[in-house]
């Protein structure tokens, strides 16, 4: 028995000579992790250089697209995108706060980086749905009720928004209550809503008050359609109503459940 014990002490002692398991796993480990970090730095100073260093990926060109009013010589030089940098350096988002501010028609715009050399700008213009008729110019308005441009020729197709609010009536009821800007994002709501076949021909758009907007059309007839509200049934409504009053020269939709059409 005291032979076998110490054989057994004599394997313990053996078994613990060196560095534990643990130990070794850990240093192993380390090895691995500074042989992997020496890698990576050794890959990562080319690719750095490649993109930051090398004239292979600067910006040499800007390409425009989506224009229809605007020209893409106009929109390249409001984007005054820093030609000779790296491309990837390059900060898109203040290139597309420039051209916000710079070109109201613009109403979106994805400025996107076009491997190897290029930056692209691709626009979408807003579209005019109503205009104002201010001292010889017109100023259009989107379907936000966005005055984004003035121009020095009526757009076609365009109906004109007039503002008849008096002073001294319950139409500056109205006005001191929406203010402006509401009255003229409701006429544009109105001009949205109108069926397309009378919004083809419709010249003028007037708001007396925020429940007081009428149509009048280019042959002269009229259409009294009330507030903004209900919409989509006043469209409906006006269609069937003049359908069924092809003669009519007015036509009340303000209360679509009960509208009206007279003359002739």
């Amino acid at each position: 028995m005291a032979g076998s014990t110490t054989a057994e002490r004599g394997e313990r002692q053996q078994e613990s000579s060196g560095p534990p398991p643990v130990r070794r796993l850990r240093r192993r480990h380390l090895r691995v992790i500074v042989i992997l970090g020496l890698v990576l730095v050794f890959l990562g100073i080319p690719t750095v250089w490649l993109f930051y260093g090398s004239d292979w990926l600067r910006a040499e060109q800007v390409s425009v697209s989506g224009t229809r009013v605007l020209t893409p010589d106009q929109v390249e030089a409001a984007a005054d995108v820093p030609l000779g940098k790296p491309l990837i350096s390059v900060d898109t988002d203040a290139i597309e706060t420039r051209l916000r501010q710079k070109l109201p028609r613009i109403d979106s715009v994805d400025v996107v980086r076009s491997w190897p050399h290029g930056i692209d700008l691709k626009v979408v213009e807003r579209t005019p749905v109503l205009m104002v008729q201010k001292a010889g110019k017109f100023i259009e308005v989107d379907d936000e009720g966005v005055r984004f441009a003035t121009v020095s020729e009526a757009p076609k197709g365009v109906p004109a928004l007039e503002l008849t609010l008096s002073r001294s009536s319950s139409a500056a009821a109205s006005l001191r209550r929406f203010g402006e800007a509401r009255l003229v994002r409701e006429a544009v709501r109105v001009a949205r809503a109108v069926p397309a076949a009378v919004a083809r021909d419709t010249r003028t758009v007037k708001v007396r008050s925020y429940d007081d907007i009428s149509l009048e059309l280019r042959d002269g007839r009229t259409v009294a359609w009330g507030s903004s509200e209900k919409g989509a049934a006043k469209a409906r409504t006006l269609t069937a109503l003049m359908k069924a009053s092809p003669g009519a020269r007015y036509f009340d939709v303000s209360v679509p459940t009960a509208p009206a059409s007279s003359g002739s």
